[in-house]
């Protein structure tokens, strides 16, 4: 049938009221956000942000309210969509943005599509991969994977995705989202090698929408974790206290979930793969630890300092 682009909306959106269908493959998926209040009845107060992109660009998508339980697991990053009798919005300018793996690709930042259960009543439906036709034109997900031997020389706030063997991961902890406020975080921390440093990746991994995920994360799992961003401890050593933390894009998969993930066809996924071939299990599960308090980063050597 007749389809639209994304970058034919972005000039035409104003002077139209319905609009031609959309092909548009999913690049990066945010967690799920919870905005009920107790005041405003609602009967399912969520939204979730996807970056989906076709042969034109990239553009935010965002999923409203009972929509988001029905489709939020459905929706995966490389799920190729199409989508009729969707709205389309002035972009909220306090949204987070996602590092694209592309960097060439176009973004536009003006407008999002928003998908309503009413207003109007968007119609999703997910092609599956073996019938997508390579003239479609919609681009591959790309991603930015990087070694442990290579993080030391990255800049403070850097995005990136890493893939490691687990062999250390904390209990689950809590902060407070703010100082007085009855909301918390969840994280934990963990330690990833890859066998290109003595150094293990230290990750702190705050609760995504993945829990089946996020509490099965043990020693000896090949994990990956997309979207993570770099935090260097400027004022002190630089290099001791480097670490990577979750961004509200990242996703994090464990052995099991690899299966079909777009990730598996890259070069340094592939190189990893290998490089665990040549490692004894055994001698890995020595060095594996689980649990217990991990203070990070450090507190310094002498009371005075700290």
């Amino acid at each position: 049938s007749k389809l639209t682009s994304l970058g034919q909306l972005e000039m035409t959106w104003r002077s139209r009221a319905h609009f031609h269908p959309l092909l548009v493959r999913v690049l990066h998926k945010s967690r799920l956000r919870y905005y009920g209040k107790p005041e405003k009845k609602l009967d399912m107060p969520y939204q979730a942000y996807f970056e989906v992109a076709d042969s034109s660009g990239m553009m935010s998508m965002v999923l409203w309210n009972s929509l988001c339980p029905e489709w939020y697991n459905s929706i995966k990053v490389g799920t190729v969509l199409l989508l009729e009798q969707y709205a389309i919005k002035t972009s909220y300018p306090f949204k987070t943005q996602p590092t694209p793996g592309d960097s060439q690709m176009k973004r536009f930042a003006t407008i999002e599509i928003s998908l309503n259960v009413r207003d109007p009543p968007t119609k999703i439906s997910i092609i599956p991969e073996e019938m997508v036709k390579p003239d479609w034109g919609l681009p591959e997900v790309k991603y930015r994977f990087i070694t442990r031997s290579e993080l030391d020389d990255l800049p403070n706030n850097h995005s990136c995705d890493v893939i490691g063997l687990v062999t250390f991961v904390g209990r689950a902890e809590r902060a407070r989202k703010r100082e007085h406020g009855e909301d918390f975080w969840l994280y934990r921390w963990a330690h990833a090698i890859d066998g290109t440093s003595d150094q293990p990746f230290i990750l702190e991994l705050f609760a995504t929408s993945q829990p089946e995920v996020f509490e099965h994360i043990h020693p000896m799992t090949y994990l990956v974790c997309t979207q993570m961003r770099v935090v260097r401890d400027l004022t002190e050593n630089p290099s001791s206290t480097i670490y990577l933390t979750t961004s509200n894009e990242s996703q994090i998969f464990i052995t099991g979930w690899h299966k079909g993930q777009p990730y598996t066809k890259d070069t340094k996924v592939k190189n990893f793969i290998q490089w665990t071939k040549t490692q004894s299990e055994a001698d890995q599960m020595k060095k594996t630890v689980i649990g217990g308090y991990y203070p990070f980063p450090r507190p310094p050597n002498n009371f005075l300092k700290y």
